[in-house]
């Protein structure tokens, strides 16, 4: 990097356009060449070296030289001596929190009052009472505040973090952070445009790994802006690491606020505050780490606080700035597996990503940010109500409230995943999970890689670019960021490339997804033609109604997975048609009448020059979404579980929830390595609980608490309109069809489940425990049909083909 661009962090400077890199801002700045060593030498090959080195990063950081000074940034003051006083100050004048103060007060002095009658027969004056109660609310609140917001006082503290960072990020992260030139200068323009108006700009990045934290913070740095403000679980607030990411910008919020008006007073308070001195904000969407790769739900904690912040008038304005992280090597796809798995969470350890100096040995590659276009809540809102007319009224009704900031969610998701960088890795990974085969040649790899850039592109999506080096470079280098996950042969005429680790594999797979899932979810659809076989002329299916029932079937069991379209079901699906028509994979037929003229029916089935390729690209497209399918169709199936043991039944037969869910998980796992479930990374827990929910949603399961002991239990049980409408005959013919059903099922779920539960775990209406012998054997005594046995059929019609399984008998072979 020239001199120049070191100089980036001033305000007066421009960013500088590297020659060869098509307008990435690169930083820090090392070679894009992967045999050289980082400049950071390890310790053991030249120790003096190495401390020079050292001592010569941190005096400059120290002294305030070039951007390492941080001189100036644009946005609202922050570091200076009296900044947590004034915060703090602020917070205790303000009215709203003096009147929740006030009222909490006056109900703990009531209960004190009563109380002290109570016990003496006597009590102190209301008066006194209230005085106490007063100063203990407000000890409260100081506790809170102080345990809650940032403390940016001190400049030094944080050139210390940034050249620890950056001391981190050059070793981790070698061939440096990459930024678009033309996203950056547009972001200075609105950030130069805020700090004139006192407007905050509220970053809201997806979240893929605690390094999100350090690199957003480490790129504000470099570039000369106002560090936000970061919210941050308190489960980060840790010793030593959470007192330096609170002199950085960290604020620690409760993964749960519940009911506790005094937290949720101060909370709103704080965030309201930093919004009318025009600070900025960070905030992850997604509300946790992703842990599949792609984009999460979004969640409304800190949205809605500013949303209904800008909604009563209270705060004029602010700028939403979606962006995107992309990584060649996400450091914790390892745990996030284990989690997955059903694994017990690992405490959240940014410590030890501070003192692993294994980690900090390695060389995973790059970081790719992008920002989308920035665009003002309060346009946005003032938009949404033009729209919709007097239908829309935010600032009094809830509905409407919640309607707009669902809408405001989504909106920034697709936001997220327009700009989102498709990195060397995401690609390699992508292709090796969508082969029929074991592994592949280099060249055909090659060949994959070049044409999956080429589909890319023409989405609308963007691919981490990398000048004139040549796509078997990206692939070469890619394969040596992901060496742990994917193996290689050499023994063989050409290197032959192979996964090791699917699931660990498949988050860089699940980073391509959102480009093509109107794509996948058509193929799929269509598949549950193709794979009935036949004559090439049968393979074909309507497109209107059949395909389109297909389609919006997968579409609405999915809602909860992806951002589709606006354009409609309808729209949509005809659009991806005619694009899939254009890329040669399908093909439409018009249906001609007895007199030889078009009857106006159409009919989509695979071209002729697709089956000539093997169904490759086809084939693609379902092999992005089939692990998803296995999931939804896995809970489905798992719902057999909460049968009574008879019918009719009066009340449902409530579950515990987590009991059901880790048996659930179980089922997949021995169905995995049984042969009938072909991903398994279908048994995420992650993906698996969004189906239940789905399964909630469309009415299948009940869910409620109910109390054991001193705690409320999350109990499931399956509707009464779900359950099976007969039982079994009582003695049925030897050898009848029914017979082998019953002993197929009985062996079925006792082999994977036992003949009993391992604790309790049927919980009757008043929360007692009912002894409960024959829990997940209850549906052996039912015919196999009815509505769950139907939805299990449909969801079963789009899965992969694999051992034993032709069509939607694999319900029946399972079970």
């Amino acid at each position: 990097m020239s001199d120049a661009s070191q100089n980036s962090g001033n305000r007066e400077d421009e960013p500088v356009l590297l020659p060869g890199d098509d307008g990435a801002v690169i930083t820090p700045p090392q070679s894009t060449d992967v045999t050289t060593d980082s400049k950071f030498n390890k310790f053991s090959s030249d120790p003096v070296g190495f401390f020079i080195r050292l001592g010569a990063e941190s005096t400059a950081f120290l002294s305030g030289e070039g951007w390492q000074g941080y001189h100036n940034p644009i946005g609202a003051p922050v570091f200076y001596p009296e900044y947590t006083n004034e915060i703090k100050e602020a917070l205790r004048s303000s009215e709203h929190l003096k009147e929740t103060v006030k009222t909490l007060a006056m109900k703990k002095a009531m209960t004190d009052a009563e109380k002290n009658i109570s016990a003496s027969g006597g009590g102190l004056e209301p008066t006194r009472l209230m005085k106490r109660a007063e100063r203990e609310i407000w000890a409260s609140a100081d506790t809170i505040i102080d345990g809650m917001i940032a403390k940016l006082d001190s400049i030094s503290e944080l050139k210390f973090v940034a050249f620890t960072i950056h001391y981190m990020l050059v070793r981790m992260y070698h061939q440096g952070i990459h930024i678009r030139e033309k996203e950056f200068l547009e972001l200075k323009k609105t950030a130069e445009y805020a700090e004139a108006n006192k407007l905050s700009m509220i970053f809201l990045p997806c979240h893929k790994s605690h390094v999100d934290y350090l690199v957003i913070s480490y790129i504000f740095y470099r570039l000369g802006l106002a560090l936000p403000h970061i919210a941050a679980g308190d489960n980060l607030n840790m010793p030593a690491v959470g007192h330096l990411l609170k002199h950085c910008g960290g604020f620690f919020i409760r993964r749960q606020w519940g009911d506790d008006v005094l937290y949720n007073s101060i909370m709103r308070e704080y965030i309201e505050l930093l919004l009318r001195k025009g600070y900025n904000i960070e905030a992850f969407t997604e509300g946790t780490r992703s842990r599949i790769g792609k984009l999460l739900q979004p969640k409304f904690g800190i949205m809605k606080i500013i949303m209904e912040s800008v909604l009563s008038g209270r705060v004029g304005d602010c700028i939403i700035v979606p962006m995107s992280i992309g990584y060649d090597k996400v450091i914790e796809t390892g745990s996030y597996v284990s989690e997955l798995l059903g694994a017990p969470k690992e405490k959240e350890s940014l410590y030890q990503l501070f003192t692993n100096m294994n980690v900090l040995g390695f060389k995973w590659g790059r970081i790719d940010i992008s920002f989308a276009r920035p665009f003002s809540l309060k346009e946005y809102i003032g938009s949404h109500m033009m729209r919709r007319g007097i239908r829309l009224n935010p600032s009094t009704n809830v509905r409407d409230r919640d309607l707009l900031l669902r809408t405001l969610g989504f909106r920034v998701l697709a936001d997220i995943n327009k700009v989102s960088v498709i990195m060397p890795t995401a690609l390699v990974g992508t292709v090796i999970l969508t082969l029929r085969g074991r592994g592949v040649g280099r060249d055909e790899l090659i060949r994959k890689i070049e044409w999956l850039k080429r589909v890319i592109t023409l989405r609308g999506g963007a691919v981490a670019d990398f000048g004139d080096n040549s796509t078997g470079w990206v692939v070469d280098r890619a394969i040596q960021v992901l060496r742990d996950l994917i193996g290689q042969r050499t023994d063989l005429l050409e290197p032959v490339f192979y996964p090791v680790k699917r699931f660990e594999l498949s988050f860089y797979r699940n980073q391509v997804i959102h480009l093509f899932i109107t794509e996948a979810i058509l193929s799929c659809s269509l598949y549950a033609t193709v794979k009935q076989g036949g004559p090439i002329h049968i393979q074909k299916v309507k497109i209107f109604p059949n395909l389109e029932n297909d389609c919006g079937f997968l579409s609405k069991l999915l809602k909860a997975e992806f951002i589709y379209g606006s354009d409609g079901l309808t729209q949509n699906m005809l659009k991806t048609i005619k694009a899939m028509v254009n890329l040669e994979v399908m093909a439409i037929e018009e249906e001609l009448g007895l007199d030889g003229v078009p009857t106006g029916t159409k009919w989509l089935s695979l071209s002729a020059e697709e089956r000539k390729i093997g169904r490759e690209t086809f084939d693609f497209f379902c092999f992005l979404l089939w692990p998803f399918i296995e999931t939804y169709w896995l809970a489905a199936v798992s719902c057999f579980a909460l049968l009574p043991p008879q019918l009719p039944v009066s009340e449902p037969m409530w579950f515990d929830e987590r009991i059901f869910y880790d048996k659930a998980q179980f089922l997949g796992k021995t169905l995995y390595y049984e042969g009938d479930l072909s991903y398994f990374e279908a048994v995420n827990k992650e993906t698996l609980k969004n189906g239940f929910e789905r399964l909630k949603a469309m009415g299948v399961l009940l869910y409620r608490k109910v109390k054991r002991g001193m705690d409320s239990v999350p109990v499931v049980a399956l509707a009464p309109e779900w359950l099976p409408p007969r039982p079994l005959p009582k003695s049925p013919k030897a050898n009848s069809p029914t017979t082998d059903v019953k002993d197929a099922v009985k062996n079925r779920f006792t082999s994977l489940f036992g003949s009993k539960p391992a604790e309790p775990s049927l919980l009757s209406l008043d929360g007692t425990e009912t002894p409960q012998d024959s829990f997940d054997e209850n549906w052996r005594y039912f015919q196999p049909e009815g509505k769950l046995w139907e939805l299990c059929e449909q969801i079963g019609k789009y899965r992969r083909e694999g051992k034993n399984r032709r069509d939607t008998a694999t319900v029946l072979r399972v079970f």
